[in-house]
């Protein structure tokens, strides 16, 4: 049943369309594909791009080439695995190959082809098959298994012959050790056994088919394809496989309306045989009297076949070869109203001659060749006595000599014809609804590979995400120890914190009861502490002065006279001077102010700076 829609819409046009590009511009051809299953493929694939319409995706694809490769293998949905459908393979491994190794004479090859093989699982898997059916000397010398597929990328996997060891899951692990080695992008079949094996491009509905073939494989390939594809592909598998050949089938697909190719040898297991497309000619048999020998029995005998055919209920005439009527059953008499009056008339002098049809033709024909003219059906009679009558004229013989009359008979075949347009409907019936079966099947299976498809990449996303997820897990552990390594490094700045707070309060309490103002410069004379008493003397707060030049200060002190001493407090010699200054206080008091100049060293910098002591002269302060 085709999935096309029997008036397109302006978007059905669009994806023809868009089909017919892929296959002149790239030779693949997909008009022969289920459309629901491709819109729904090319429509993923085009929310991927952010196309919303066919006919700007045909632009994309013509201004990125590269985006071919990705529609292809999102149309081609690549899902296989080794024995898979596992009592499939076990009923052809312990069943189909014993009978098939034995049809195959010992001197001729056993031909496997697998069609739409994609990466390779399949032919390898009927590869392993037919090696514990053979054993591997005969198998080298005997099988030749050909793969075949339309998607280049899976069928370049399929030629590498090495997959993961995920995919090995469901193969028993003696089997792997028995056929596989490693080598470094997996397990490999072993290569003394890959050359038995040849893969190639093959198109099925574009391509001839492989021939001579005693095994065809063709799993889950022709739900993909119309009812009307179907047919051609099944006559090319037909045409491919030998009388004693096998065909082996996916779960999803039954061959219901194509018994005429195939029939089922295990339809639980969907292996069919090929039905052999042989003519077969019509037979004729002729059929004589026997002759009696006694005339009285001989006479009985003709008056009891006459009552005989009297009373019988096919309607039949009997016309001589004048075309008069000779003889009339019970039947005819009461079908057509003939009497006794009526025989030995010309038939064409009686209205059965013209109804219910024309006789007089099919006569002349019947007499003309010599054999039985069927005239048809035709209906006789109305409402609840209508009829239906099959019309037959058959010429009698004489010995020897040409037809001596004809024989027409009408048979009632009204109950046959009921029963066979019921059996009709019912068969139209039976086969759409298998034909909705088998649709529901195969989008079923369709979905099933594409939601194992997408489960597949969702746990390669998922081992993804586990991998970031440790990575971030990592990072926050090296956070926390830096973390940790910081809260130490604070608590000990803190500490020292504490410390210099406490020796700052110790200094200025120090500094500030000594009764004296206290300067400390370094070797530049940029002031470094200024203390209270110097506030009181000069009338400068201490954030005014840090960090300034002590020369540059416009004070009551004459500062240019500290030049000299300060060079040798802070100089090599690191000698010390007293002064007697005269000066003004902030007050503009002036006074005589008593100043002493000194080195000032650090245990780490050695002489680091200098200090400045500074009184008014009779003040009781320390100097």
């Amino acid at each position: 049943m085709s999935t096309e829609p029997d008036n397109p819409t302006e978007e059905n046009k669009d994806l023809e369309a868009l089909l017919e590009y892929l296959r002149d511009s790239r030779g693949f051809d997909f008009t022969g594909y289920k459309r629901a299953t491709l819109e729904r493929r090319i429509r993923k694939r085009m929310a991927d791009v952010e196309v919303e319409r066919y006919d700007e995706y045909v632009g994309y694809l013509e201004a990125n080439p590269r985006e071919f490769a990705e529609l292809f293998n999102t149309i081609l949905i690549n899902v296989t695995g080794f024995f898979r459908d596992a009592d499939a393979w076990d009923y052809l491994r312990e069943e189909i190959l014993p009978e098939l190794v034995e049809a195959v004479p010992d001197d001729e090859q056993i031909r496997v082809w697998s069609a739409g093989c994609a990466s390779g699982e399949e032919a390898y898997t009927a590869a392993i098959c037919l090696l514990e059916t053979l054993g591997e000397e005969t198998f080298k010398r005997r099988v030749k298994i050909y793969a075949t597929d339309i998607d280049e990328e899976a069928l370049a996997e399929a030629r590498a012959a090495a997959y993961p060891p995920k995919a090995f899951e469901d193969m028993p692990s003696e089997l792997v050790e028995k056929y596989f080695v490693e080598n470094g992008r997996g397990l490999a079949f072993r290569p003394d056994l890959r050359r038995s094996v040849i893969f190639g491009r093959n198109e099925l509905l574009q391509d001839a088919p492989i021939s001579r073939i005693d095994l065809l494989i063709c799993r889950n390939v022709l739900m993909y394809f119309t009812v009307e594809a179907q047919a051609r592909i099944l006559s090319q598998l037909n045409f491919a496989l030998r009388d004693r050949g096998f065909l082996f089938l996916g779960k999803s697909e039954m061959l219901v309306r194509h018994s005429d190719f195939f029939t089922p040898v295990d339809i639980k297991r969907r292996v069919f045989r090929r039905i052999p497309r042989r003519n077969i000619g019509e037979r004729v048999q002729a059929i004589g009297d026997a002759a009696f020998g006694d005339e009285a029995l001989a006479r009985r005998h003709a008056d009891l076949r006459e009552a005989a055919a009297s009373i019988g209920p096919v309607a039949r005439l009997v016309v001589d070869s004048q075309r008069f009527l000779v003889d009339a059953n019970n039947r005819a008499a009461e079908l057509f109203g003939i009497g006794p009056a009526d025989i030995g008339r010309p038939i064409q002098d009686l209205e059965v001659s013209y109804r219910p049809l024309e006789l007089r033709s099919p006569l002349d024909r019947a007499f003309e060749t010599g054999q039985p003219i069927a005239a048809g059906r035709v209906d006789w009679g109305e409402g609840s006595a209508e009829r239906i009558l099959e019309v037959e004229i058959t010429p009698i013989a004489g010995v020897g000599q040409p037809p001596a009359g004809a024989a027409i008979t009408f048979a009632d075949v009204t109950e046959f014809a009921r029963l066979a347009a019921e059996h009709g409907n019912s068969k139209r019936e039976l086969e759409t609804a298998y034909e909705e079966l088998q649709s529901t099947v195969e989008e079923l299976e369709t979905t099933n590979e594409e939601l194992q498809s997408t489960n597949e990449e969702l746990e390669t996303t998922n081992e993804e995400l586990q991998s970031a997820n440790e990575e971030l897990q990592t990072m926050n552990e090296e956070l926390t120890s830096t973390n940790d390594e910081l809260e130490a490094m604070n608590d000990e700045q803190r500490r020292h914190t504490e410390e210099l707070d406490r020796l700052n309060l110790f200094l200025e309490g120090i500094l500030g009861n000594l009764g004296v103002g206290v300067a400390v410069v370094d070797r530049d004379n940029k002031i470094q502490l200024w203390n209270a008493n110097s506030h009181d003397l000069w009338g400068l707060r201490p954030e005014e002065v840090e960090g300034a030049d002590l020369l540059d200060l416009d004070i009551g002190l004459p500062v240019a006279d500290l030049r000299e001493p300060l060079e040798d407090a802070t100089s090599a010699g690191a000698k010390s001077t007293d002064l007697t200054l005269d000066a003004v206080n902030r007050r503009g008091r002036a006074f005589k102010c008593e100043v002493r100049v000194m080195p000032l060293f650090s245990a780490s910098q050695g002489l680091f700076g200098g200090i400045v002591l500074m009184r008014e002269l009779g003040d009781s302060g320390i100097v």
